[in-house]
């Protein structure tokens, strides 16, 4: 019998390492071994009755003729959970999660964790022997999910994202859901209030904003240093350590430095404001970006790849802050019409660098442009990271 792994990615290739492998990607077009040995396959040399186990990408196709095939299919979380002792703790949502997770271990290292997953650090290459292990949790590894769960699942809002790849908002909430299921007596969850009534035997903790929260914590939201949308974030870091250990170390936290491409300020050569908010790429978080720069006339570079996802709730919240949009991105033609129908100012860009050009004819020193495409990256980019570089690195070739 043989192991398969299906896609040649980051989580994939992190767990190859050990050997003894076989790896089935699209783009393997004849036999090959790597480095380690593994085998690398065509999808059509895929036996599945000679597979005892088979662990895909993240975000490797539902629907994809190697899943639909598989009989033994789990994912990474499936596989090193037998392999640790760490306590487990799973953050997801919509938006958020990354900054929470860091948050979390950024509080938690000195009692002996490690962090993982989504936030870009594969579970193949976290400490075993870790006491704590800190994981962002995407819907995507939450679908293949079948056995793991977690001592604590910290569960950010829901908002539509990734609706073309779950099929519908409905399959993607099950899917943000699906440990309930599974977690233990003792275990704990902290949900949104509207899923309050989710069947579970862990204990459930509910919040409907940032004071519910704090609450939870025991703490004053003014001791706390970090402003909306990334208060949530840190007030549930809190709410994880004060589960754990009863305490909530403000102070430390306080201390924690936002990464950059999320709501990222920097001045050009003028002196006038723009915001990297590249990472926003659903809905929620190009309106919480809208929403914090509401005082000021805004600029917005909005669009890219959707996912699917109709963008009319985007609209009929930021119409109410009048910004000027600027289009780009596979989308274009949608964002355009969705301007028409809200009566906003749009210029037609379709790619970034154009984007900046045209702000910087319109821009003044007391208004804010604003990178907040409520897209994903993938059309026109290799990331939403490379979208932020070439956002600063346009911007900061504007002179004086």
């Amino acid at each position: 019998m043989s192991k398969s792994l299906f896609g040649y990615g980051l989580t994939t290739k992190a767990i190859a390492t050990s050997g003894g492998w076989e790896i089935f990607d699209d783009k393997f077009k004849e036999c090959k071994k790597d480095e380690f040995g593994n085998s690398l396959l065509p999808i059509n040399k895929f036996d599945a009755q000679k597979s005892e186990l088979e662990i895909p990408s993240p975000s490797f196709p539902r629907k994809h003729p190697l899943t639909m095939a598989a009989k033994n299919l789990i994912s990474e979380y499936d596989y090193f959970s037998p392999k640790t002792n760490a306590f487990k703790i799973w953050i997801s949502g919509t938006n958020g999660k990354t900054t929470t997770t860091k948050m979390t271990q950024f509080l938690l290292k000195k009692y002996g964790s490690d962090m993982g997953g989504n936030v870009g650090i594969p579970l193949a290459n976290l400490d075993l022997n870790a006491k704590i292990w800190v994981l962002e949790t995407s819907s995507f590894t939450l679908h293949y999910t079948n056995y793991a769960v977690p001592g604590i699942y910290a569960l950010l809002p829901i908002t539509p994202d990734h609706l073309s790849w779950h099929g519908s908002m409905t399959e993607y909430e099950k899917t943000k859901l699906k440990p309930l299921a599974k977690m233990h007596e003792g275990d704990v969850a902290i949900l949104p209030e509207k899923y309050a009534s989710t069947k579970s035997v862990a204990k459930i903790l509910t919040y409907k904003n940032e004071e519910d929260l704090a609450k939870l914590t025991g703490i004053s939201i003014k001791n706390v240093n970090f402003k909306v949308p990334f208060l949530m974030d840190a007030l549930m870091a809190l709410l994880i350590e004060k589960i754990m250990f009863d305490k909530a170390d403000v102070d430390i936290l306080n201390n924690f430095v936002i990464e950059g491409n999320k709501l990222e300020e920097f001045y050009d050569a003028r002196g006038r404001i723009w915001v990297n908010d590249t990472k926003a790429t659903n809905i929620d978080a190009a309106i919480w970006a809208v929403r914090r720069y509401k005082e000021k006339k805004i600029h917005l570079i909005s669009g890219g790849d959707d996912k699917g996802v109709d963008l009319h709730p985007l609209f009929e919240e930021i119409a109410k802050f009048n910004p000027e949009i600027y289009a780009i991105g596979s989308n274009t033609d949608k964002i355009v019409t969705l301007c028409e129908e809200f009566n906003l100012k749009c210029t037609r860009c379709e790619i970034l660098t154009k984007a900046v050009d045209e702000i910087s004819k319109n821009l003044l020193k007391d208004e804010v442009a604003l990178l907040s495409p409520a897209c994903a990256s993938l059309d026109q980019f290799s990331s939403y990271a490379e979208r932020g570089k070439i956002f600063k690195e346009a911007v900061n070739k504007i002179l004086k």
